[in-house]
């Protein structure tokens, strides 16, 4: 055994600091080499980061500032060279502001706007500072701008917790108001009959003031004395009218404007179910009161049979319907302890309290406190949100959030359900990134299966394939997500290979675990090394002298080879086997099917291989000749009449296509036309339907693509108006 192969062996069982002519890491600044192209983020055009808007009902309440900035440019510059000026102009104050964000400076849109221009404009150039202020009045929403980092999860789910809740408060307060007003209506009507309301100065409170000088309020009362007495409310029924209506008047659950309201949001579950413990009698004096107004105004209370059931009624008597209609809880955990922490939580998820709890996870690569070196690699926040789904009616989501803008219709409909809904979301940290942008980290947390996405939800249907979704995931029918990697060989020669991204490339993204890798030189690289997805397709054991390696990158890009020790190939194992238990909650490759399958096919296959004996043994079909393994005849027929797939053609210059394979997923096109540009199951933009479109349209995607991928060819309509010009607009492209 020569001794590069000796030394990756040895490093891969035992883990013990290389030796030659092995390599440590530590100061080599390596990254995943999937993650090699995106060096600096604020350079390029993705989702973040993201402003939080406050919006119309039901509206998004978080957009992309990329979008944003997009719908300005499509609103304002005009179309062609004539707004090249003015898009470019807002690309740069949109970029100057990611920057901003990335460096940790926050507040509102508004304000970095402005910001913004003052850094990039010349004091000297007043018109061009003045459009741009006018280009940021114009955008129609403001809020505050968060980046993708370790806040993110909280401000994002706490600004949607409260735009949610502020529409359910105003619907119930309304309700309340109108109640009240009817019953205030009741009391003034009977006041009038009373003989105190038939006294001068009572009459004369009820006349508006400038009025009050054209009547004798004392002979009007002396005229009011002399009719008929007005029949009046029974003293019991204006008693229970006038505590209905101050009851629903001092309520502080749904406060209105001046009003000091209640929290409803907390830092733990025991101040949860504190608060509502507490709050339970209040609650049933609220619902209590709002019954009897409903009865009372529409006239159908009645003493004989309401009596008895309010007299009794308290927070015993409170059913589920009733406490729907207060606002939800919120709560946001981070760093919990292990057991205690989540035996609470759950327990208070099964507790009936309308609550909503975000669970933040900071750290998935932590060291296991059951063995030196051993990774927990999330396994306790995978477990407490597959152990929520057991519960049966909590809905359940789980992110990264570096994926929250994408889900947020998804966490709108979880913070509007009526029963309790837990978030749990990943979050990377600067302390665990290193210089990789914490954004790429937690989007490498979900493409390496270490925090997949999926959700849970009760109300979408009866079963689990309705309930439960991992769509979220990139390639969810995979083991790993696999992408195409081009790179130059030692021959400066364009090379690719598909390369899958697994938890070990995670690892390597976090400069904490650098000592899990050893790098082998270019002159060691042998046959002897197994890619760590191929490596993990084995059985656990079978090594002999080969090691596990993943493909990295140096600070200069150059390609490199790093040794995997065991422990870190055990820990992606234990994940593998975790993605493969949601797999199988989400109905992909279910271990029962497919058995299920196996078995079908393989009575299938007897049945048919009994008739072809019988048919054989009675002279209608020959026996099988000798040396084809013993093919029947007729299924060789069938196998010899197979057509040869057909070659992919190749792409006219006059077809409007998509490089699909290179797609950041940056939204430009999908922005333009969602019905002629969509996604693949990749999250890769192709062209679904090229006549649901324009060529304009297919024009303005392929100058907003930031990577050069879209062509839109010929146009299909010789009629369509400005053809010239956008024909020539398109010839760069084709």
């Amino acid at each position: 055994m020569d001794a590069t192969l000796q030394a990756q062996t040895v490093f891969h069982l035992t883990g013990r600091a290389p030796s030659a002519p092995l390599e440590p890491i530590g100061e080599l600044g390596l990254r995943p080499a999937l993650l090699a192209r995106y060096r600096d983020l604020t350079r390029l055009r993705y989702d973040f980061p993201l402003v939080l808007v406050d919006p119309p009902p039901g509206g998004a309440f978080a957009r992309s500032l990329k979008d944003l900035v997009s719908d300005l440019a499509r609103n304002l510059a005009p179309a062609g060279q004539a707004g090249e000026a003015m898009r470019k102009q807002l690309l740069h104050v949109e970029r100057d502001i990611r920057r901003a964000a990335a460096a940790g400076t926050t507040g509102r849109l508004s304000a970095m706007w402005k910001e913004a221009v003052g850094r990039l404009v010349d004091p000297r150039d007043p018109s061009l500072r003045d459009a741009l202020m006018h280009a940021g009045a114009s955008i129609g929403c403001d809020g505050e701008v968060v980046d993708c980092d370790e806040s993110l999860p909280e401000a994002l789910l706490r600004h949607a917790w409260q735009v949610v809740q502020g529409e359910k408060l105003a619907r119930v307060r309304k309700d309340i108001n109108a109640l009240a007003v009817k019953l205030d209506d009741i009391l003034r009507a009977d006041f009038v009959h009373s003989e105190a309301g038939r006294k001068p100065e009572s009459l004369q409170a009820a006349v508006g003031s400038k009025q009050r000088g054209l009547f004798d309020f004392d002979r009007m009362s002396r005229l009011l004395a002399l009719g008929s007495p007005a029949s009046r409310l029974p003293e019991t029924r204006r008693k229970r009218i006038e505590w209905a209506l101050a009851t629903l008047q001092k309520q502080r659950f749904f406060a209105g404007p001046g009003e000091e309201p209640l929290p409803f949001a907390f830092d733990t579950c025991r101040a949860v179910k504190q608060a509502f413990a507490e709050r339970l009698p209040r609650m049933a004096e609220l619902v209590k009161a709002m019954s009897i107004a409903e009865l009372e105004t529409d006239g159908r209370y009645d003493p004989a049979h309401h009596d008895a059931f309010f007299e009794s009624f308290d927070e015993g008597s409170l059913s589920a319907q009733d406490t729907e209609i207060f606002p939800d809880y919120f709560v946001c955990l981070r760093g919990r302890p292990a057991v205690s922490a989540d035996a609470n939580l759950l327990e208070l998820l099964s507790s009936g309290i309308p609550v909503k709890v975000l669970v933040e996870t900071h750290d998935i690569l932590e060291e296991s406190s059951l063995g030196k070196g051993q990774f927990a690699f999330g396994v306790r926040s995978v477990q407490l949100a597959t152990l929520a789904v057991g519960l049966g009616d909590v809905f359940v989501l789980q992110s990264t959030s570096s994926n929250l803008l994408q889900l947020q219709d998804r966490i709108r409909h979880g913070l509007a359900s009526k029963g309790p809904a837990l978030f749990s979301v990943y979050a990377a940290t600067a302390a665990h990134s290193g210089d990789i942008p914490r954004y790429l980290v937690s989007a490498a947390a979900m493409q390496s299966r270490a925090f997949p996405a999926f959700t849970y939800d009760p109300a979408a249907g009866e079963d689990l394939a309705s309930r439960f979704s991992l769509e979220d995931n990139p390639q969810p029918d995979r083991d790993w997500p696999v992408t195409r990697f081009e790179y130059a060989d030692a021959a400066l020669q364009r090379a690719a290979e598909d390369v899958a991204f697994t938890l070990a490339d995670f690892a390597a993204a976090d400069p904490r675990h650098a000592g899990h890798f050893a790098r082998v030189p270019h002159g060691g690289w042998n046959s002897h090394m197994i890619p760590v997805a191929d490596w993990l397709r084995r059985p656990a054991g079978a090594s002999g002298h080969d090691a596990p390696y993943l493909l990295a990158v140096d600070s200069e890009d150059a390609l490199q080879r790093l040794i995997v020790d065991d422990r870190l190939v055990q820990a992606a194992r234990r994940c593998l086997e975790n993605w493969h238990r949601l797999q199988e909650l989400g109905g992909v490759h279910s271990s029962h099917a497919e058995r299920l399958l196996a078995r079908e096919r393989a009575t299938w296959e007897e049945e048919k291989r009994k008739e072809i004996a019988a048919l054989s043994a009675s002279g209608t079909v020959a026996a099988a000749p000798a040396g084809n393994g013993g093919t029947a005849p007729a299924v060789a027929a069938v196998a010899a009449a197979a057509p040869e797939p057909e070659a992919e053609p190749e792409r006219s210059p006059d077809e409007a296509y998509i490089e699909t394979i290179r797609c950041s997923t940056c939204n430009e096109c999908t922005q333009i036309n969602d019905k002629m540009f969509a996604y693949n199951d990749n999250k890769q933009a192709y062209i679904k339907d090229v006549k649901a479109g324009t060529y304009r349209q297919l024009v303005e995607a392929a100058e907003s693509c930031q990577l050069g991928i879209i062509h839109p060819g010929k146009p299909l309509n010789p009629k369509e108006p400005g053809l010239d010009e956008l024909i020539e607009r398109a010839k760069p492209f084709l």
